[in-house]
């Protein structure tokens, strides 16, 4: 089904909120491999070191998702990630400038630079966290629903999740209590076709994330997940069941993850022709075709590119100056045991 751009103000929106997903995806990586940044500063003098500590895990190919269904959330809302949660952290209101730092590990990051790209939170927008296990943000959701009604507060829960996650318990768990319970919570699988190196088809059986959840009795929708406004309008619809007591709901969007693994992964194992093919339904092209045809000018998108890019360059050069961690935060934020004579 084709969905048409919404009101001119929402279309617009939903596309810098995309490319904004991307310019700093696309800075990172190129920080996280060691090269020459996007500010045109080289990451060390004379070597290749790489800015962003740790594995860094790319969303791009799927900036669609994160916009349209965060374009419905509220602050009050929650949401939990993946270990590729970049964009949804972005898409849920989270400062740019105090991500990429914490990408870079430094003090002035989410986690003072100690949660690194897999675990961003920020719970100021309803960010609980991303998480570097496989379906782990799965039952973490569903607790966050169920105090929310218990509470009795006007708000909801998102979870964000991938296609390797259906095959893990916490799926199941998860999907069960929030139905039998009838918690406040939307889960979005981004089905991207992969799961870390293997393609998930031939790992999954019968027909995935929408049937095992109809079988769990929770009513599911499939989107073409790199259509951002088909994306926008099945997710505004869901939300607003959710969120009037409906009880949880699943959207399960097709998307495709363009990079590999990793940033440092090559990809070599995939075909060729089937990345080709998946860069014809690239999410942001394919938003920026349609609001041209709607009578948006090429002029006013690029000024929304040029935006993006200018505040990511900014980002950049404040993570690469901003400070180290002082030594004393590594006994911070940490479980204690007691008597303390592990310092």
């Amino acid at each position: 089904m084709h969905y048409s751009p919404p009101d001119r103000p929402a279309a617009l929106a939903l596309y810098r909120t995309m490319v904004r997903i991307r310019a700093f995806e696309n800075a990172a990586e190129t920080a996280s491999q060691g090269g020459v940044s996007a500010y045109g500063q080289q990451a060390a003098a004379g070597a290749a070191v790489a800015m962003v500590r740790g594995p860094l895990h790319l969303s791009t190919g799927q900036e669609a998702v994160p916009a349209g269904v965060c374009a419905h959330l509220r602050p009050a809302d929650y949401l939990t990630s993946t270990h590729r949660g970049h964009g949804h952290t972005l898409a849920k209101g989270a400062d740019l400038s105090r991500m990429m730092a914490e990408l870079f590990g430094k003090a002035t990051g989410f986690n003072g630079g100690k949660g690194g790209s897999m675990h961003i939170a920020d719970f100021s927008v309803g960010m609980l966290g991303a998480n570097g296990v496989v379906a782990a943000g799965l039952p973490i959701a569903v607790g966050a629903a169920h105090a929310q009604k218990i509470q009795k507060r006007d708000a909801i829960t998102v979870c964000f999740f991938g296609d390797g996650a259906i095959n893990r318990g916490p799926f199941l768990e998860a999907l069960n209590w929030a139905r039998v319970y009838e918690l406040p919570v939307l889960f979005v699988c981004e089905d991207n076709r992969w799961s870390a190196t293997t393609a998930s088809g031939p790992m999954t059986a019968g027909d995935g994330a929408s049937a095992r959840a109809e079988a769990l009795d929770i009513a599911a929708t499939q989107v073409d997940g790199n259509d951002v406004f088909a994306v926008h309008a099945a997710a505004g619809r869901l939300v607003a069941e959710v969120r009037s007591g409906g009880g949880p709901r699943l959207l399960h969007a097709l998307t495709y993850r363009v990079k590999g693994h990793v940033s440092v992964d090559p990809a070599a194992y995939r075909d060729p022709a089937e990345l080709a093919a998946a860069l014809e339904t690239d999410p942001i092209a394919n938003a920026r075709a349609q609001c041209l045809a709607a009578g948006v000018s090429a002029a006013e998108l690029d000024t929304i590119d040029a935006e993006a890019q200018t505040e990511v360059e900014a980002a950049l050069k404040a993570a690469n100056a901003a400070p180290w961690p002082d030594a004393s935060a590594a006994f911070t934020d940490v479980q204690t045991t007691g008597a303390g004579q592990w310092r």
